[in-house]
């Protein structure tokens, strides 16, 4: 019983402070709650403050501790904003999750336009840049943390309708490798996860679509597709010391899809 308790309470992550981009809803708010009901003080993050600070009144009905932080991941200066509420609101910070995304269009290469191209980048990969970069001094004056990136299987292998966004996803999982290997000596771990088709807003137009639906179901070992539910385990791993010696990895959540 005693090694059960050890090993268990290296999940839990009581006294730490997680900051979740994209939390209004979705993966985001899952993953944030999750983090939440194993003892962290989380800040969610989103564009709109209405809609953060009410998914962060749910929390603290609930006895968690929560706060929410408007912020545009393609605006510097929220980004900075941003770090910088949250290590003054609680004291630092221990884990960053990177979750916002965009994905203005779908369809073949060809209708993506540079305002689409610019904002798919922006907010995917330079967003999640700028706010590590801006996290990084006060990991390291923790004596380390997590950064989770949340990238797709689009970044391993393109998805058809969604090619920049998954060109986005791709560069994601070297910017984790890339993180990884500049920060470990700080104690600073850097993983990604990459979820399959999950049943959120964000992918609504994929799996209402009952023909798009069924024929990524049918590639689903699974048989399924996944719900927001199904990644809140992997990020709770990957924040704690459950993981401490795991960087640089990129974990797929998506039943099986990738071995196809």
């Amino acid at each position: 019983m005693a090694n059960q308790d050890r090993i268990s309470q290296l999940f839990r992550l009581d006294g730490k402070v997680a900051l979740v981009t994209g939390a209004s809803k979705g993966i985001g708010e899952s993953m944030a709650r999750g983090l939440a009901e194993f003892g962290a003080r989380v800040i969610l993050s989103s564009r709109k403050q209405a809609a953060v600070e009410a998914v962060a009144e749910t929390f603290r009905a609930d006895g968690l501790e929560a706060t929410g932080i408007a912020a545009n991941m393609s605006n510097g200066s929220d980004i900075a904003s941003l770090v910088e509420q949250a290590a003054e609101i609680y004291g630092g910070l221990d884990t960053v999750i990177n979750n916002a995304a965009a994905n203005p269009v779908y369809g073949p290469l060809q209708n993506t336009d540079e305002s689409a191209f610019d904002k798919i980048i922006d907010v995917n990969l330079k967003g999640p840049f700028e706010l590590c970069k801006k996290a990084y001094p006060i990991l390291r004056a923790r004596g380390g943390g997590s950064i989770i990136h949340i990238s797709s299987i689009g970044g391993l292998r393109p998805e058809a309708g969604i090619g920049i966004y998954s060109v986005s996803k791709a560069a994601i999982i070297n910017l984790t490798r890339a993180m990884a290997q500049d920060w470990g000596a700080d104690n600073i771990r850097v993983n990604a996860i990459c979820p399959g088709l999950i049943r959120t807003r964000f992918s609504e137009a994929l799996w209402t679509d009952a023909a798009t639906h069924d024929r990524f179901v049918e590639q689903v070992p699974l048989g399924r597709i996944g719900e927001a539910a199904d990644v809140v385990g992997i990020a709770v791993y990957l924040a704690s010391d459950a993981s401490a010696y795991c960087s640089g990895g990129v974990y797929r959540v998506d039943g099986g899809y990738s071995t196809n």
